[in-house]
């Protein structure tokens, strides 16, 4: 297990170590400095940068299915292995990735969480079920940031992204161009860093195969190398002196169905609980008033050395969702929140899809291969 380093060594330091490369000077809620973080992650100035957040393309899967990727296997020597958070999924990672500071500030603490107004589950990527982007999330975003600073900030990414709550959430400020295969994102970086500023660009196919086929598969290994040969693209086309920053939201396991526990059928997992959220590999449990200790007992006791099972307090005080939380953010995570070891899951089949059942690569755990995300850097 690898608790997620809120400071220059963890996935919120990137937005900020870019910023400091264009000069511009700011501090994010959670104390991470432009200037000191440029610093501690060797960034050079740059008038120019391009930063790219690969989904699911973890260090230790990169490390492991290297010989697919020549470009960035030859950029591995000299990255920084940073954390992403906990949960270590999409809308936790990209909530602290785009603000800088962490899910207990910025209230996105998962796949899907309690909506506390409504009582329901609130889908966090999709945004289904949940409160106003800027309701919810309250921290300013690092785009919008460098925007006001008079940074030219360029995302680019589909185009249902452009207002969809996850953007406006974490990831809104500058103007959004919509691309959809990669090839013309990258076109639209090299285009757009023709003149000085910030390019944000998206790829999500790392993790889509991933989930579906599994992050040791054959198909996962051709999404890889697509993605190595438009980074390469990338690289050899951008103006001279840009700076090119690669990174990811988490990395991801293969799950083993023998180590799958089904909530919907199983008593004493569902005894005194109202909902169960969150994800597989990190599981949001709502338990009825006064039966959270309990149901924490009942989990340990079930999941034994498969899981780490934590009351909400105590997942607060041992600083897993960050310094400072609001109180009002954290109030949305589970009454208990399970971490699970090696390849074990735990499903509700009352509320999950059947494909999200059929997943064959998951994350959102701390182990280390889903918590480690690379930084690559490459000067133009």
């Amino acid at each position: 297990m690898l608790a997620p380093d809120h400071g220059a060594g963890g996935l919120a330091a990137v937005l900020p170590g870019a910023l400091g490369a264009l000069g511009l000077v700011t501090t994010t809620a959670t104390g991470l400095s432009s200037t000191t973080t440029r610093a501690a992650l060797g960034l050079p100035h740059a008038e120019r940068v391009c930063v790219v957040l690969a989904d699911g393309l973890g260090h230790v899967n990169l490390a492991e299915r290297a010989g697919h990727a020549p470009f960035l296997r030859s950029l591995l020597p000299e990255a920084r292995s940073l954390t992403s958070t906990f949960p270590s999924t999409t809308a936790a990672a990209i909530g602290s990735f785009g603000t800088g500071t962490a899910p207990g500030r910025t209230g996105m603490l998962g796949y899907t969480q309690r909506n506390p107004v409504t009582g329901a589950l609130a889908n966090m990527v999709s945004w289904e079920g949940a409160v106003a982007p800027d309701e919810l999330q309250r921290e300013p975003t690092l785009l919008s940031v460098a925007a006001e600073a008079g940074v030219r900030v360029t995302s680019t990414g589909p185009a249902r992204f452009a207002r969809s709550g996850m953007t406006l959430a974490a990831l809104r400020g500058g103007t959004f161009v919509a691309a959809e295969p990669l090839a013309d994102r990258v076109d639209t970086a090299v285009r757009t860093l023709r003149r000085p500023g910030l390019v944000y660009l998206y790829w999500r196919d790392v993790d889509r195969v991933g989930h579906h086929h599994g992050c040791g598969s054959w198909q996962w290994g051709d999404e890889l190398e697509a993605l190595d040969r438009e980074l390469a693209r990338l690289a050899r086309s951008l103006p001279a002196g840009t700076l090119l920053l690669v990174t990811a939201d988490h990395g991801m396991v293969d799950v083993d169905t023998a180590l799958r526990w089904d909530v919907a059928g199983h008593p004493a997992l569902d005894r005194e609980v109202l909902l169960v959220g969150g994800e597989p590999r990190a599981v949001h449990v709502y338990a009825e008033p006064g039966a959270a200790t309990d149901v924490a007992d009942r989990w340990r006791d079930v999941l034994g050395e498969h899981a780490l099972v934590l009351e909400r307090a105590d997942v607060v005080a041992r600083g897993l969702l960050g310094p400072d939380p609001r109180p009002d953010a954290v109030a949305s995570a589970g009454d208990v929140v399970v971490a699970m070891r090696g390849r074990a899951t735990v499903v509700d089949s009352r509320t999950q899809t059947p494909a999200s059942l059929d997943l064959v690569g998951v994350h959102g755990s701390l182990t280390t291969t889903e918590m480690g995300v690379p930084l690559l850097v490459h000067t133009a």
